[in-house]
């Protein structure tokens, strides 16, 4: 018996070995996605190099922070010098992880997603609450997406837990819940 518990422990420390070097690996790539072909990418909070790289590679005409405007930090400091520099258009619209959108909220983050210029970059601190949620209102109220493409962008695959009672990221679940029947989602 204490073979089989001394085994089930190992299985359980390895995997969670694996589930925190990939958390680590996700914050060490900058955890940059493509959402939707082409079109709309979504990251981490990145340095100025990470954000010339990236709009070298995927020539991003604007950027999409969900951090908010926060005069006078390094990383937003960094971030509005770049995209001045480099002529991408900045926009900041704030969201907390631990904070539910309204309705109205939803609609307008979508509204500037829609209106912004492609190839459009989105990003949070992680990359993976934020970022996720709005990621899902994209593929779901502007591409045209399926529900489960949607959630995809909301999983753990890009870092976001939502468990209720475990996770304040739990918010952001609780706000796609909200808006699915306005996106044409219903349950059956």
């Amino acid at each position: 018996m204490w073979r089989a518990i001394r085994r089930g422990l190992a299985v359980l420390g390895i995997l969670l070995i694996g589930c925190i070097g990939y958390l680590a690996y996700l914050q060490l790539s900058g955890n940059f996605h493509e959402v939707s072909p082409g079109a709309v990418y979504r990251a981490a909070q990145m340095d100025g190099q990470k954000l010339v790289r990236w709009n070298r590679d995927h020539k991003i005409a604007s950027v999409l922070n969900l951090r908010g405007q926060d005069d006078g930090t390094d990383w937003y400091e960094t971030e509005k010098a770049v995209t001045d520099r480099l002529g991408i258009k900045h926009i900041d619209f704030r969201m907390s992880a631990s904070s539910e959108l309204t309705a109205d909220e939803a609609r307008k983050l979508i509204e500037i997603m829609r209106d912004a210029p492609k190839p459009m970059l989105i990003h949070c601190k992680s990359g993976a609450d934020r970022t996720g949620l709005a990621s899902a209102l994209y593929v779901a109220g502007i591409d045209g997406g399926t529900e489960g493409e949607a959630e995809r962008q909301l999983s753990a695959i890009y870092g976001h837990i939502g468990l209720p009672a475990v996770s304040a990221a739990y918010a952001m679940d609780k706000t796609w819940e909200r808006m699915e029947p306005e996106l044409g989602f219903y349950d059956s």
